[in-house]
């Protein structure tokens, strides 16, 4: 994706080669056809991201024939019973369904589309707190200003009955507010340690050298966090610890910040891989490039913990162990606090976004 894109937010649920990052809640025939996710056989269900979204721009391509009956869930559970209040189910179906594409089931049917079938066709759907649009091929069809139950859930593609077809799915969370001032008066330093932290005349955060963090004031638990880092050598090496033990050394989960590889092949990160989870799952590939800037999406939500590095998924983690207040240990989700790491005397790293938005059972 452009780096535009990326540093804005955007991220991509499909790769358009797999299935990475999503969970089928039923029995039909879901699979990946030229990078398309595309399904025709078995009975009603979902495929959902394994990342559930409160805060969000949703934009996607479908494809439907003429009686096809399928829809967008947003804010969804796993297995949505009424969408009336567990979901906001934006419905593609023919112009004679009750709710026809564009529609919100059993919220409002909205205006009529007249797209033709076979073709591929655009939707866009912003939820913004409790505000709901629904666009098609550029066309408003809903309008909710009262979209407040639920603000919490998972991204649901349906299958009901019909082949339908899905690709380019991407997603930018909105509502972050930026971590980083002159001062950083929202940090705490630790001037026994090596290295430095500091603001160059860019408004930069410069991490030099030696094993050092900088650690957040606040705590946070569940929360997304939106990063752009850049480091000019392959082997730098630095890091995001979150729910830390406050005050300690780096007692924390680590998404690593490192485009290092083994033999130049990014499948073969050297040491866990940009976005990967320190300890928990390597990256499945290393996107971040030395360079250039780089962009990490974090997302923290109980047990779950994911991250796209340049909109391309590269975690995917289930944290089952037992709880301990170390997350080196096991469970951590209590909140604790944000620590950015030098790794060593070589570190040389520049981030000049560090965004975050807390989340909470009301978003």
């Amino acid at each position: 994706m452009p780096i535009e894109e990326t540093t804005a937010g955007w991220i991509r649920l499909f790769d358009g080669h797999t299935l990475f990052g999503w969970a089928i809640a039923g029995e039909a025939n879901w699979r990946v056809e030229d990078h398309a996710i595309v399904v025709d056989r078995g009975s009603p269900c979902l495929l959902n991201t394994t990342t559930r979204w409160s805060d969000f721009e949703l934009e996607l391509e479908y494809q439907s024939e003429e009686e096809t009956n399928s829809g967008i869930f947003v804010r969804t559970t796993m297995e949505p019973s009424d969408p009336a209040t567990d979901c906001f189910e934006i419905n593609i179906a023919p112009p004679s369904n009750p709710f026809p594409t564009g529609g919100v089931v059993k919220r409002k049917i909205g205006k009529s589309f007249d797209g033709k079938a076979d073709q591929w066709h655009t939707m866009n759907i912003v939820c913004d707190r409790e505000k709901l649009v629904v666009k098609v091929d550029g066309q408003t069809t809903v309008e909710m200003e009262n979209a407040s139950t639920p603000r919490l859930g998972y991204i649901g593609l349906q299958y009901r009955s019909g082949p339908i077809r899905f690709r380019n799915i991407r997603l930018r969370p909105i509502g972050f507010e930026s971590l980083l001032d002159r001062e950083l008066s929202r940090w705490t330093r630790y001037e026994d340690m090596d290295g430095e932290f500091r603001i160059n005349e860019d408004e930069q955060l410069v991490v030099d050298g030696g094993k050092q963090q900088l650690e957040s004031k606040e705590s946070y638990g569940d929360f997304s966090l939106l990063v752009d880092y850049q480091m000019n050598s392959p082997k730098s090496n630095s890091g995001i610890f979150f729910r830390s033990i406050p005050g300690d050394v780096m007692m924390g989960y680590e998404c690593q910040v490192s485009n290092e590889m083994i033999d130049d092949n990014p499948l073969q990160p050297a040491d866990c891989g940009a976005g990967g989870i320190f300890r928990r799952q390597d990256a499945r590939i290393v996107a971040g490039e030395p360079k250039r800037w780089n962009t990490i999406l974090l997302k923290a939500e109980g047990p779950h913990l994911a991250a796209w590095v340049n909109g391309l998924q590269v975690s995917d983690v289930y944290d089952d162990r037992s709880p301990d207040e170390n997350p080196r240990k096991g469970l951590r989700t209590e909140p604790g606090t944000i620590m950015i790491q030098g790794h060593d005397p070589t570190t040389q790293a520049t981030y000049r976004q560090f965004a975050i938005k807390p989340q909470s059972a009301a978003n």
